[in-house]
């Protein structure tokens, strides 16, 4: 139950760090239809953020407002402040591709490139001018798939396709693919929606563990994964950000009938 989730959580919960990134007043417009309705949001440091709400609420579109994967759709339109570290993502001066080295992005499905293990996790590191040496990079490979909890399961398998491992492990290299940057703040999109329960644990387990180093916002649709992996959950209906807070306060002691209503299930 979500309760009993919720222990392991929050005695795991960092200490305040002070914020990482920082959304002011953020709206997003879909040509003539506003799809998020000025979000206040503190994501902390070296926190796992969990974002929940009904399917078509705003937590995927405010997600890619974090790394500007917005921009990618013409008819998108991003209002309000977004910074990371202070500096404003949408300053028009900021290079969008040193952007999403720093804020790197876990898909919903597993998506490696159609290339062998070695090149998913080398990619990053080439066009970034990271690793320019055989053994930087085979360095960075290893150190990337051990930090994934993959290592161990691929290490003879490097030079085979990516799109050969099972689902979970996809996920992992798809994961290790995104921290091979260094990035310093990781943002996942249902990342456990298309796996079973074995491969969610692990990649549980694995949220958990790089949240020491990283930085971390996650999209799901489930309330028990929330608890189980995040020190700070917010609640979105409708495009509007209803309650954000401790995970174990959202969960237990919500302020808004709309977060309560969501969690004990009347609707979503």
């Amino acid at each position: 139950m979500v309760e009993n989730a919720i222990v392991d959580s929050d005695k795991n919960a960092s200490t305040n760090r002070g914020p990482k990134m920082i959304s002011e007043n953020t709206n997003v417009f879909y040509g003539d239809k506003q799809a998020l309705f000025d979000i206040n949001l503190e994501i902390g440091q070296n926190e796992v953020t969990a974002l929940i709400g009904p399917s078509g609420c705003g937590k995927s579109t405010f997600l890619r407002c974090l790394n500007r994967m917005n921009d990618v759709i013409d008819i998108c339109r991003v209002t309000g402040k977004i910074t990371l570290d202070g500096d404003d993502i949408y300053d028009p001066a900021l290079d969008v591709v040193q952007l999403r080295a720093r804020v790197g992005m876990v898909f919903q499905k597993p998506n490696p490139f159609p290339k062998s293990v070695y090149d998913n996790i080398a990619y990053g590191p080439r066009i970034h001018g990271v690793g320019n040496t055989k053994a930087e990079l085979d360095e960075i490979v290893q150190s990337s798939l051990e930090r994934a909890s993959l290592w161990n399961e691929v290490k003879d398998r490097l030079d085979e396709p990516g799109t050969g491992l099972s689902g979970g492990q996809q996920q992992r290299l798809c994961i290790a693919r995104a921290i091979a940057v260094n990035p310093e703040v990781i943002l996942m999109d249902e990342p456990c929606s298309a796996l079973d329960p074995i491969a969610t644990a692990k990649i549980e387990e694995l949220i958990d563990e790089l949240r020491m180093n990283f930085t971390i916002v996650i999209v799901t649709h489930s309330m028990q994964q929330a608890a189980r992996v995040s020190q700070r959950t917010a609640f979105f209906h409708l495009g509007e950000l209803v309650e954000v807070g401790d995970t174990a306060e959202i969960f237990t002691n919500p302020k808004d009938d709309r977060t309560q209503g969501y969690i004990t299930g009347r609707f979503g």
